[in-house]
Order: C-alpha cells, then structure tokens, then sequence
C-alpha cells in the first residue's frame, strides 16, 4: 500500500507550477553583455560618508516636464536646493534659448549664489553653442560647463554615421573650445571647472569610453588643483546594477590620472533600479553622484536623491544634506514641478509612515513602548539611543513628520493601532484585553462604514463607549461624589451620592478597599458586579496630573471593561466602575 493510501496528500511537484511562455516577442531584445573583472572589489565595500551630490533638477528634470519651470518656479527651486546645502548644482543649458540664459544670468546678477556653490551649465559640442554657454556664467564665483557627445554605437551609426574616431575628435575639439572661450570670457574672479559626459556610457564599448576620455583628459590636462569631472551616464538604463558597477570599476581601474579625476554616475531609471545602481556605483569608486529631488527626469526619471540621501541618513551616515523638514521639500519640488509626489514614494510619500495593517500597528505600538523603556533604563531620552521600532527604517519626527499619521486605521487594522492612537494622542495605555474589547467596536464600525476611522473618529466612538459625562449621559448611574473612612481594623466605608436611575441615591458599602466598598453598594441598586482586573497610571506629570483607572467587571453574567479619569485615583476608579456597569444595562 503506498503512503498516499493513508490520507497523506499527494506532494505538489514544482512541475506543476512551472511559468507558461509569454508570447511576448523576447527575439527582438539582445542580452546585456557582462565586464570580464573577476577580481571585483566592490562587493567588500561599504558607503561610510557622502559622495558629491550634483542636483540636475533645474536642467535634466526641468527638460522633462511636460510644462517647463517659469523664472519664478526655477528660483524657487534653486533657492530650496541652497537651503537643503548642495554645493553643486546644475542651473540650465543656456545655449538652448533665451530663458535658461536669462536665468542663469538672472542668480548670478542678483546675487542669488553662495561662495561656495558651484553652477553647472550644460552644452553640446558646437562652437556657437560653447561660446554662448561660456558667455552665461560671466561673473560667477564657481561654475563648470559641462560638456557632451554621445558615443555608443547605435548613435555612430543611426544618428551621427560617423567613425569612433570622428566621434571622439568631436569631444576633443569641443573641449579645447570650451578652454579657449574660458580664457576670452572669463576673468579670474571665476573659479572655472570642466565636466565632460560621453553619453549613452552605459551603451558604449568600454575600451572606447576610456580612449575617449583619456582624449578629452589629454586636452584639459588634469592635475593638483585642476581636476577634471567625467561623468559617466546611464542615460538609459540598460543593466544589472551589478553590472553597472562592474562597468565604473573598470573605468576607475584603468583612467590614468586617477587621482585628479572626479568620476561621476548620473542613472537613470528605465529599469526601476536606478538607486541601486548609484549606490553600487559609488561602491565601485565613483566620487559624486548627480540627480534630481524625488527621481523628476526623462522617461522613469533620473535618479532618486532624496531616497539616497536619506538610505546613507537611515544607516548612520550624514548624507551632509538637509531632509529635516521633508514635506516642505515636497510641497516645493510639487509646486516647481506641478507634478505630485506618490504617496508612497520613499521617505516622502503621505503613507509611507504609515501602518494599517493590525499586526504592523501591534509592532510599531510595541517597538515604541520598548523604546521608551530602554532610554529610561539608561537614564536617556528616546532620541538619544539607538533607533529601534518595527517596520519603520526612521523616526518619522527626523523629518518633520509627528506621530499622529504613523498608525491610522481601516478594516485591515488591529487593537494595536487603535492603543496607539489612543496612547499617542490622549495618553490612554489600555490594557490588553480592553484593547481586544475596543478594537471589535472599532472593527464593526469599519465594517459597516467603510473606509478609514481618523485619530478623531475613534476618539469619538471611544468617549460614547466608555466614558458618559454630563454632556454625554447615559447608563442607570451618575457618579455625584464619594467619600471613604477607614476603622482601625482596615476596613473602608464608602457613601456615594449619585443619580441611580433618574433619581438622587445615596449608596453606601464596606470592603477592604474603594472598590470592594463600592461593588457592595451597587448591590443595593441590584448591581451584581465582580473584580476581575485593575490597572491604573497617571496620565502626566505634576499637581494637577490625571490618573486613569481600568476596570474589569464580571456584571450579572458579562465581563466588560471600563475607564475613569480624574486627578482623583480613587474617584477614577470609582468612575471606571460606573463606566463598566452603565456599559452593562445599555
């Protein structure tokens, strides 16, 4: 008899799962060739400082909207880039039409550009457009022209039908016009820089690009104090990130003047990797990395800085730029752009701080209390040890966000969200079993309605549920005032004055305690109630500090929950009696 004759179910081979051709036509796409570097040094590394930032935001990300910034909006985005403290930024390529010119020559007139800021000017290789791009950064106090030719074959076939050699004289010829026009038009009062792209890199032959830029080096002479910036891009992004770091070791490894070369990664985002690919880059020995704010570029975008800086800033690394007040940076770069950021964006985004899941707000709700607890042991405060808290990689408030947004919560929620909110916004630590007890009313009422239940929905429906007031009377009793004596044997004596049922009661009891005492006085209004738990906690600190008292009942038959505050312990626990045995007749 076999094994599957005993009940045991047949095993499912993978066979039976395995994928269906697409039917796609893949015969029009080649493969993405590898780099021969067996000996790769970049996987062993480690991003312990910043790299160079370079924003192309006003140049790169503003070409690719589909309503290009006015002057007005351009400043606004180059003043937020000074704000933010990136010292090279790439303001336009003025060769391309009077705006861009006028800008550039607006912030450099006006004063708009700190020492130690570096403009960027961006121009192809044509003599006129040289000259006019060297002529918009007159009187500027730091500014690099950068240059580019496209040098992939695809483009010396198709698009320029010339030879490697004619393309990389393109470069070279370029280059010496780029010093010639330096030398005409500016004066020394200029600290002048040089940038040079051989574009579609990631598309060009590796031996080419390094003969290339060996050429363009060879003509600008980089030494001590000259340094010569090669930027590298992934103007569409083709491979692996693996790959593209391959590529820049074998570039790193094989430049000659290494040591006075800026080596620079520029990545766009056509395959969704583009963070990635910076970042392996940099491993690889790139020096400097240049993008845009929130990945704004051509086609999926340049590459992402805020999430680069903020992925070094999450590792304890000083991304040396300012995301303090993230949402400002946001509703910024929104305005600039008239583009909005997706509410998941990383770092940035309205959710992404944000958990609705049940299990995800029972972590969080936890990893915050342990935070708590740990500082408090070492005699610190919270921002003062190490970050610590489930599924959130910050502390939101590093970035200006409050906590309020952290936990919200819909049907998929949990107790542990609705504890958070309640703790974090009316300091209210419910105990366990009360959080299960609440969070079915909550879930009911998502159930029904639909949609998320706001911070102050559930405030609402909570205050109803647990805590009748004059402004919200209901249940057979309202508690007026109490007062307890205790004998010389310990025994406590309470008289309450309160309305039982609509009508003035006096109701006395004795126990070994407040609550005893007052279980034994409900007895006489036909209160059948029985102690099960009791917790309790102030709410702040100092005189005039609430207390909020928990109590769980056993009352004729069902067990509930209630709650009192008053600056009164005793009184708020005589409050939460009254909570749970209304809760029990309503």
């Amino acid at each position: 008899m076999s094994d599957t004759s005993v009940g045991r179910p047949t095993p499912v081979t993978n066979a039976t799962h395995s994928q269906k051709p697409s039917g796609m036509p893949i015969h029009k796409y080649g493969t993405y060739d590898a780099v021969d570097i067996p000996d790769r040094s970049w996987p062993d590394e480690r991003i312990t400082k910043a790299p160079r930032w370079l924003s192309t935001d006003l140049r790169d990300g503003n070409q690719a909207l589909i309503d290009p910034m006015s002057p007005a909006r351009k400043r606004e985005m180059f003043d937020l880039l000074v704000r933010m403290g990136y010292k090279e930024i790439e303001v336009g390529f003025p060769s391309s039409g009077e705006t861009d010119f006028a800008f550039v020559r607006s912030i450099i007139e006006e004063g708009a550009i700190p020492e130690d800021v570096t403009i960027s000017v961006l121009t192809q290789a044509r003599e006129e457009l040289i000259e006019r791009t060297v002529e918009s950064v007159r009187g500027a106090h730091r500014a690099t022209v950068h240059l580019y030719n496209a040098t992939a074959p695809t483009f010396r076939r198709v698009v320029f039908r010339g030879s490697k050699e004619q393309v990389k004289q393109i470069a070279v010829d370029g280059t010496r016009l780029v010093m010639e026009y330096a030398d005409k038009i500016l004066t020394d009062e200029t600290i002048f820089g040089y940038q040079y792209s051989p574009e579609i890199f990631t598309d060009t032959e590796l031996d080419f690009a390094l003969e290339v830029c060996e050429a363009v080096c060879d003509v600008w002479q980089p030494e001590a104090g000259r340094e010569i910036i090669l930027n590298l891009p992934a103007t569409v992004e083709r491979s692996t990130p693996s790959t593209h770091a391959d590529r820049f070791e074998w570039m790193s490894r094989n430049l000659s003047r290494r040591e006075h070369i800026c080596l620079s990664v520029h990545p766009h985002n056509d395959r969704g990797t583009a963070v990635a690919a910076a970042e392996l880059a940099i491993m690889a020995g790139a020096d400097r990395i240049e993008g845009c704010l929130f990945g704004q570029g051509e086609r999926t975008g340049n590459v992402d800085l805020v999430t680069l800086g903020m992925n070094l800033f999450s590792q304890g690394v000083d991304p040396q730029i300012d995301f303090s007040q993230i949402d400002e940076i946001r509703r910024t770069s929104e305005y600039c752009n008239q583009m909005e950021i997706h509410p998941r964006h990383p770092y940035a985004g309205d959710l992404v701080y944000t958990a609705f899941s049940g299990s995800h707000q029972d972590a969080i709700k936890k990893g915050f209390d342990a935070m708590e607890a740990d500082a408090a042991a070492q005699g610190k405060t919270v921002d003062d040890i190490e970050w610590a808290v489930p599924y959130l990689p910050i502390d939101p408030k590093d970035v200006g966000r409050s906590y309020e947004a952290v936990i919200r919560v819909n049907s998929q929620s949990g107790k542990g969200g609705i504890a958070y909110v309640l703790k974090n916004d009316h300091k209210l630590d419910l105990p366990r079993r009360m959080q299960i007890e609440f969070s079915k009313i909550i879930q009911a009422k998502t159930d029904t309605e639909g949609g998320e239940v706001t911070p102050k929905a559930i405030w609402s429906v909570f205050q109803d549920e647990y805590l009748p007031n004059p402004d919200n009377a209901w249940g057979r009793i309202q508690l007026r005032s109490g007062q307890t004596t205790t004998d010389t044997d310990g025994v406590d004596t309470l008289t309450v004055e309160a309305v039982v049922d609509g009508v003035e009661t006096a109701l006395t009891g004795s126990g070994n305690g407040p609550i005893s005492a007052f279980f034994e006085a409900l007895n006489a209004v036909g209160v059948d109630a029985r102690l099960l738990d009791y917790q309790e906690h102030t709410m702040s600190e100092g005189a005039s500090a609430q207390a909020a008292s928990y109590i769980e009942c056993a009352i004729d038959g069902k067990v509930l929950w209630g709650i009192g505050i008053d600056a009164n312990t005793t009184r708020a626990s005589l409050k939460a009696v009254v909570s749970a045995v209304n809760r029990a007749t309503r």
